[in-house]
């Protein structure tokens, strides 16, 4: 009986494995009761076993085998439960692999997508492509963007001088009393226009005792008024200053070496300093003096004042073109901007494609700029707006970087 307590395996009891093997040292006790009752009763020593206690221990070892087995089978099926918890573990990683492939071929393909659709788009970040964007016709033409075709031109040798506007000579007229008197009355203030024969004043006569009206010599506006009512004005007093306004002198200080290089007749164009207008004109002569105070040549000219805006004692700059040069390429300013590195570029336009173009300058004048090498006659570029193109295609090449 040890002895098959001995061999028995080792193994630690669980709860139902104590449970099955109460149930059937209960059961066995049941039995064993029922059997010893109808055993005759030995006498007992103090090292003999009583049936009774046989039998209870021969339950009990009963229950012991019950629980093994029940335990054994529990075991078996915690294994394969256990594989089967592998089986589904492995399976469920064998598929969250194929969706981690399936989405890491689906953003490489929209990687690959959006990539080509920038490279027909024409960005330009790949090397030895010139940065580039697409920007619609119509979106174009709201935003003001406008293009020419590049072609010969001419280059102006240009003076840029100061000068000052004064009323012609001869265009400026004294109204003075005839006779000595009162004034009695005086029709026309600073900056009034009057007319030829309009009655600027009425004096009384000293000599006739009666009034008689003094009268406009020429159309023009009141410069100065130089007499008030209740004065008196004597023979040849000044009383007003005309000037016809309608043709301005602009003279033109040239200083230096300048002067030897003016000549009449060369192209001059005038600048408003207060506005920026500007008006087209020629040389009309040359002072033979020299301005005491600036010491400077004096070139004449003359502008038409048809609005009234050039006003004389204003100062203006002026640009005098000395002589003109042909070249083969010829842009303007405005389709000039400034790149990375400090590098001179236009923008060429294809279709709906702009792209930037690097380019070598040469002479320049007020208005355009002589292009020695990247461009070619035929070619079009941006004149208006140049700098949305730069300002697009920098924002495209950063959002392609990201």
């Amino acid at each position: 009986m040890s002895h098959t307590m001995r061999d028995a395996p080792a193994r630690t009891l669980t709860a139902d494995v104590l449970g099955n093997a109460v149930g059937a040292a209960e059961g066995s006790a049941a039995s064993a009761a029922a059997a010893s009752a109808s055993l005759p009763r030995r006498r007992t020593g103090p090292g003999a076993v009583t049936w009774p206690m046989f039998l209870l221990l021969a339950a009990l070892l009963s229950g012991c085998g019950g629980g093994t087995g029940t335990g054994t089978q529990d075991r078996s099926a915690e294994a394969a439960s256990g594989h089967a918890g592998h089986a589904d573990a492995a399976a469920a990683d064998q598929g969250e692999a194929a969706t981690g492939d399936g989405d890491v071929a689906h953003d490489d393909a929209h990687d690959d997508a959006h990539d080509d659709a920038e490279r027909e788009a024409g960005h330009g970040d790949h090397a030895g492509e010139a940065p580039a964007t697409v920007i619609p016709a119509g979106i174009a033409q709201a935003s003001g963007i406008r293009v020419a075709t590049v072609g010969a031109g001419s280059i102006a040798d240009e003076h840029e001088v100061q000068g000052l506007l004064t009323p012609v000579e001869g265009r400026v007229a004294q109204v003075s009393a005839r006779f000595p008197g009162p004034i009695r009355a005086l029709r026309a203030g600073v900056g009034d226009h009057v007319h030829a024969r309009q009655a600027l004043a009425t004096i009384e006569s000293n000599l006739s005792l009666s009034d008689y009206t003094v009268t406009s010599p020429i159309a023009g506006v009141v410069l100065q008024r130089m007499a008030a009512v209740g004065g008196v004005a004597g023979e040849g007093t000044p009383l007003y200053e005309i000037a016809d306004l309608s043709t301005l002198w602009v003279d033109l200080h040239i200083f230096g070496d300048d002067a030897g290089h003016i000549t009449t007749g060369i192209p001059v164009t005038v600048t408003r300093m207060s506005d920026g207008a500007t008006a087209e004109t020629t040389l009309e002569r040359i002072l033979p003096g020299t301005a005491t105070a600036s010491q400077s040549t004096v070139a004449r000219a003359s502008i038409a004042n048809a609005d009234g805006l050039w006003r004389p004692g204003a100062a203006v700059r002026a640009r005098i073109v000395v002589d003109r040069a042909r070249a083969a390429v010829v842009v303007p300013l405005s389709a000039l901007q400034t790149a990375e590195g400090g590098r001179d570029v236009v923008y060429l336009r294809t279709g709906d494609r702009y792209a930037e173009r690097t380019v070598t300058l040469g002479r320049r004048d007020a208005t355009g700029v002589e292009v020695t090498a990247g461009l070619a006659a035929g070619d079009t570029v941006v004149t208006a707006q140049s700098f949305l193109v730069k300002a697009d295609i920098g924002k495209s090449s950063a959002a392609h970087t990201h």
